[in-house]
């Protein structure tokens, strides 16, 4: 029997390991292609060019940092700060 945290943490790794392929590592996508996956009241950020996620935080702040995370990547690639 799994617990919700197993289940989160399942369905965090799925959402972490979709398909975002680049050409050469020098081209990126412009502004990253950012997520919010949102699990009760908690929600992870994830950052698909990055490859990395926030965490676990309270809804908002993933969809604040999502947010930012897109504004900063307009025109360059900076690296997701993980909570």
């Amino acid at each position: 029997m799994s617990t919700l945290a197993d289940v989160a943490a399942c369905t965090m790794a799925a959402t972490h390991r979709r398909d975002h392929a680049h050409g050469p590592k020098d081209t990126g996508c412009h502004p990253h292609v950012v997520e919010v996956v949102h699990l009760g009241s908690r929600a992870v950020c994830v950052c698909h060019d990055c490859r990395l996620d926030s965490g676990f935080l309270p809804r908002r702040q993933a969809v604040d940092m999502a947010a930012d995370h897109r504004h900063l990547t307009r025109e360059v690639s900076v690296t997701l700060r993980t909570a």
